[in-house]
């Protein structure tokens, strides 16, 4: 039976969600329900965050998901900048707000490259005969192929 579960990509202020029906073959594509963008309000951090923490819970709750994956933060080479900070912050709200309605798992996108296939993860979201294989349903983007992909590698492991 098909888990409703969505996949989270933060960059920057915005967060990439791709919602979808995930089936228990791991070789079955998986249905997009929906693909959107969330932007981080302007103003008050304290205040964005709270927004957009409510913004999620009442998304999973109103959509039944079940489970939520999370691209998680990756390592950087020499200084961290303030932009890798306010990323780290996004997804801790989101990672925050999923946990209070479902189950949450956090992938890294070098673990994805290390286990998912005999290929990188950047090879996968440029190959279009991957996502018309993998993929059934709405319209996906491609700059959110990358949320969908930890949904596809996420089911795998």
């Amino acid at each position: 039976m098909p888990e409703r579960c969505v996949g989270f990509v933060v960059v920057g202020d915005a967060v990439t969600v791709v919602d979808a029906e995930v089936p228990g073959d791991a070789d079955a594509p998986v249905t997009v329900i929906a693909d959107d963008t969330w932007k981080l309000q302007k103003g008050d951090r304290a205040e964005a965050y709270d927004v957009m923490y409510r913004r999620c819970t009442n998304f999973l709750k109103e959509n039944g998901v079940a489970k939520v994956v999370v691209k998680a933060s990756a390592l950087t080479m020499g200084s961290t900048k303030l932009g890798h900070m306010t990323s780290a912050e996004l997804r801790g709200v989101i990672i925050a707000a999923s946990a209070s309605v479902a189950s949450v798992r956090t992938i890294a996108k070098a673990l994805i490259s290390r286990t998912y296939g005999d290929r990188k993860m950047d090879e996968y979201l440029q190959d279009d005969d991957f996502w018309d294989e993998k993929t059934t349903g709405g319209r996906l983007r491609k700059n959110s192929r990358e949320a969908a992909m930890i949904l596809i590698a996420a089911r795998n492991g």
